[in-house]
């Protein structure tokens, strides 16, 4: 039985998953099980690519891909469970590549530690600088992002416990903020000189709104005085990286992956970065040392006049 082709018409993507489903359950003796185990991959895959604005399989680029793939791996997700997401994603793209909807396979060609994961993308320090130069500290709005990306780069914030932040939880004078983190953990986190600055500059400005009494606490509000969304954040990071020049897309995961990396390159002890990331197990952290080593191995291969083989 043929499948309908989403690319004549205006189709997202859960409309190509939807097609893709089609084809397995048509197509290929699969259980009910397997089927609503590709169902549940692909259909995560697709909100995290729309949320990125991909609308069609074409714009998927390996950069997606490998933003994807550090997400999960932040999940701490058990390893028959994050293969088990490769399988459905790597299947699905392998379809799209056959039937000639996508020129080349964005999963291809990434480089996996042995435990599975991939390499997280992460700033270079001249990009977080430009992204923190980026708003325009003479506007409420602007005085907010700026303190909303120094205290994500300062303290390695997850987005869901950035915007959780309440006034109780700062302790300014010191330069800490106490964090809520996964499985309700409470850390401490550090604040440098920058962030505890735009803090007392944007907690301070007349301009800015009333809370809400569900928000009352709340350290970053939306104009209306609610709590700021980790949906808004993201469109908040990703608006500020365009204007800094950023050649990709930047996530509030890259602001965190980026603090880690820059501590460790600066020779930050990895179990005091653990605990600084809220980490259960150093095992997640040790990504970061991975990252550290590619990147110090593009430097190798640009800089050396004998590194580049031929």
């Amino acid at each position: 039985m043929a499948s309908p082709s989403p690319s004549e018409v205006n189709a997202d993507l859960f409309a190509w998953v939807d097609r893709f489903l089609h084809v397995l359950a048509h197509g290929r003796s699969l259980s009910e099980h397997t089927l609503k185990a590709y169902a549940q991959d692909l259909s995560e895959l697709a909100s995290f690519l729309e949320e990125w604005g991909v609308q069609d399989p074409g714009q998927i680029t390996t950069r997606h891909v490998r933003q994807y793939l550090a997400e999960l791996d932040e999940r701490q997700l058990a390893s028959s469970s994050m293969q088990r997401k490769l399988s459905s994603m790597r299947t699905f793209f392998k379809d799209l590549l056959a039937e000639g909807h996508i020129e080349s396979d964005p999963s291809v060609g990434l480089r996996k530690r042995r435990s599975g994961r991939y390499l997280p993308g992460v700033l270079s320090r001249q990009e977080a600088e430009a992204l923190m130069a980026a708003p325009d500290r003479t506007t409420l709005p602007g005085l907010r992002d700026a303190a909303l990306f120094e205290v994500m780069y300062s303290a390695g914030t997850r987005a869901a416990e950035t915007v959780a932040l309440d006034r109780p939880h700062l302790d300014l004078a010191r330069g800490l903020v106490r964090i809520l983190g996964k499985g309700k953990k409470e850390r401490l986190g550090a604040l440098g000189r920058f962030s505890v600055e735009a803090l007392n500059e944007y907690l301070s400005d007349p301009r800015r709104p009333q809370a809400k009494l569900n928000a009352c606490e709340a350290i970053f509000l939306g104009r209306n005085g609610t709590r700021l969304t980790t949906r808004s954040l993201e469109r908040i990071v990703a608006k500020h990286a365009l204007a800094a020049n950023i050649p990709r897309r930047v996530t509030p995961h890259t602001l965190r992956h980026s603090f880690a990396t820059h501590l460790l390159d600066g020779g930050a002890d990895l179990r005091a970065v653990q605990e600084l990331l809220g980490h259960a197990h150093l095992t997640t952290t040790q990504i970061y040392t991975h990252v550290s080593i590619e990147r110090l191995r593009e430097v190798y291969e640009k800089s050396h006049p004998r590194a580049t083989s031929v």
